[in-house]
């Protein structure tokens, strides 16, 4: 549930594009590690090597050595840093503004109701009143 409102607040905000385009840089990246690099010699440590340098976790189990492999490193790490910040700001912003919207609905459909309060039901006085108990609590 929690990862599909994840999923949709990724899409509405057209960040899915964004995450696309870095899983293909991710894998672009390791298969140019793999050929630059002569002691990476294999695609899965060249995807060992691309993820765990662009988490900065840097486990130092595989290393680069040439100029080009260390200039890429650098490269990818500061993409996915961007790419990793963009994400919660997103979210965190979007949900922020989703509030503010659901907050003033619900205020102007009270002050709506509170403005026609001699031609509500039985029914919807008592829900007004139950809101009202709500807030001062």
């Amino acid at each position: 549930m929690r990862f599909r409102r994840f999923f949709r607040i990724l899409k509405r905000t057209g960040m899915i594009p964004v995450l696309i385009i870095f899983i293909i840089v991710f894998f672009i990246v390791a298969l140019i590690i793999l050929i630059v690099e002569p002691h990476i010699t294999t695609y899965a440590d060249a995807l060992w090597y691309t993820f765990v340098s662009s988490t900065s976790i840097g486990f130092g189990d595989i290393c680069v050595e040439t100029h080009l492999g260390k200039i890429i490193t650098v490269l990818m790490t500061i993409y996915e840093i961007v790419v990793a910040a963009m994400i919660p700001g997103v979210v965190v912003t979007y949900y922020s503004e989703y509030m503010k919207i659901k907050e003033k609905e619900t205020v102007s459909t009270f002050l709506d109701k509170l403005e026609h309060l001699p031609e509500l039901s039985t029914e919807e006085l008592a829900a007004i009143s139950e809101r009202v108990k709500k807030i001062n609590k």
